[in-house]
């Protein structure tokens, strides 16, 4: 509520009536609203606070004018009574008496103490005076400046203090608890980074907590200042206006966030760490058996292939175990931040190793799916060569047992082998004209005689 005070020309007698029950109403708005603002909760707060910086210096100012108000006040009533009193002389006031009444309530009739003003106020007022005479719009004009220094001052603490404290304990009392969390998983200040990270917040909000206390208007901007980014508008009182400054309150909640997100993490490698440690297990014994197979079969290769550089089995990684065995150590000794980054490692290393054997294992078997192939090429040729009526071919038979007994000799020469199947598919080229095909018994007669000294 603002105070509001007028002025006039000389009074008659109607004027006057009217002007007294004016002044009456404003005399009762003008105490309601002292009384406010003696009650306000920011005012009793300031009053029983240790106040520092910015929030000290200005309630310094607004607790002389909350004074201030009640003694300008009290000139106020004592000059409103004093008119009242001359207007109860007589039903009609004399010439003498309206000249009076007019100057109680018009004129420079108030006596106050010079230099009651606040400082901006005072410079425009210019140089103060011991004593002034001032009328009593004059002094409801005076006492407006003393009021809206006051209420500004107390609405903007109060705004500060409902806004941040209890949220900065919120977020501390989050902040325990993630600290619990965080030395669960082995994670503290000095030993990892998220535990240094969680002891400066923890220093930033119990600062910003004790700032909030001590200086809340180092916390406020006005209206008139540009709203900051990072800053939060806040419902204000009527007489002020602005927004409490959040930026520091909400970087420090976005930092835990991200903190807690990271023990989170953690917490689940707690829970998945056997299962994962299983898996990668599983994937280096596939790898090793892998391994195994591509050894056996590059033994049998070189029995049973001639002229073929067979390419050697590499080992299994010696530090691929290694990792393994740390990370299983350092699961039953509850690291879990050194364990994450280690098994994340492992599971991409054992995949690659099992990649690594599959390869091996297809160059060293490669001879042996080529003869494979050959041999399925020969059948094919050989049930075409029944379709095609030449299976009696003395030829065609040559050139199938040649083929046959290259296939399947030991150790088998593949370049002669793939040139024998190939002469055999030339042999099956039909001369002119249809040929009648032949039945499948008499292919059968001479194709399913077995080489003796050949390899299955």
């Amino acid at each position: 509520m603002a105070l509001t005070g007028s002025a006039g020309p000389v009074l008659s007698r109607e004027e006057v009536d009217r002007e007294l029950a004016r002044l009456a109403a404003e005399r009762e708005a003008v105490e309601a609203a002292l009384l406010a603002l003696q009650d306000h909760p920011g005012r009793r707060l300031l009053e029983g606070a240790a106040l520092s910086g910015r929030t000290e210096e200005r309630w310094s100012l607004a607790s002389q004018g909350l004074t201030m108000l009640w003694t300008l006040f009290d000139r106020y009533a004592e000059t409103l009574a004093s008119a009242r009193a001359v207007r109860s002389r007589r039903a009609r006031p004399s010439s003498p008496e309206l000249a009076e009444l007019n100057e109680l309530l018009r004129g420079a009739s108030v006596t106050v103490s010079g230099g009651q003003l606040p400082d901006a106020a005072r410079q425009l007022a210019g140089p103060a005076r011991l004593v002034e005479q001032v009328s009593l719009a004059e002094l409801v004009e005076r006492m407006n400046v003393w009021y809206a220094t006051v209420l500004e001052v107390v609405s903007a603490a109060d705004a500060v203090w409902s806004a941040l404290p209890a949220r900065i304990d919120l977020l501390l009392a989050e902040l325990r608890r993630v600290q619990m969390l965080a030395g669960s998983v082995g994670v503290r200040p000095g030993a990892h980074p998220l535990g240094d990270d969680l002891a400066r917040l923890d220093e930033e909000l119990t600062a910003l907590r004790a700032e909030v206390l001590a200086d809340p208007l180092a916390l406020w901007r006005p209206a008139r200042v540009p709203a900051q980014r990072g800053t939060a508008a806040v419902a204000m009182p009527a007489g002020t206006s602005g927004a409490v400054d959040t930026e520091r309150f909400d970087r420090a909640g976005r930092a835990l966030d991200g903190v807690r997100v990271e023990l989170e993490q953690l917490l689940r490698l707690r829970d998945e760490a056997e299962e994962r440690l299983h898996q990668v297990g599983d994937l280096l014994r596939r790898a090793d058996a892998t391994l195994a197979e591509a050894r056996r079969a590059r033994g049998e290769v070189l029995a049973k292939i001639a002229a073929t550089e067979v390419p050697a089995v590499p080992g299994p990684l010696a530090s691929l175990r290694d990792g393994v065995q740390q990370a299983v150590e350092l699961r039953q000794n509850g690291q879990w931040h050194r364990l994450a980054p280690l098994l994340d490692a492992l599971e991409e290393e054992a995949a690659q190793e099992l990649d690594r054997a599959r390869h091996s294992l297809g160059e060293v078997t490669q001879p042996l799916a080529v003869r494979a192939e050959l041999r399925g090429r020969l059948d094919a040729y050989k049930a075409m060569a029944a379709r095609l009526g030449v299976a009696e071919d003395p030829e065609v038979i040559e050139r199938y047992e040649k083929a046959r007994w290259l296939l399947w000799s030991a150790p088998c020469d593949l370049r002669a082998a793939a040139g024998a199947v190939s002469r055999f598919q030339q042999a099956l080229r039909p001369a002119a004209g249809p040929q009648p095909a032949a039945g499948p018994q008499d292919g059968q007669h001479h194709y399913g005689r077995q080489n003796g000294q050949g390899d299955r």
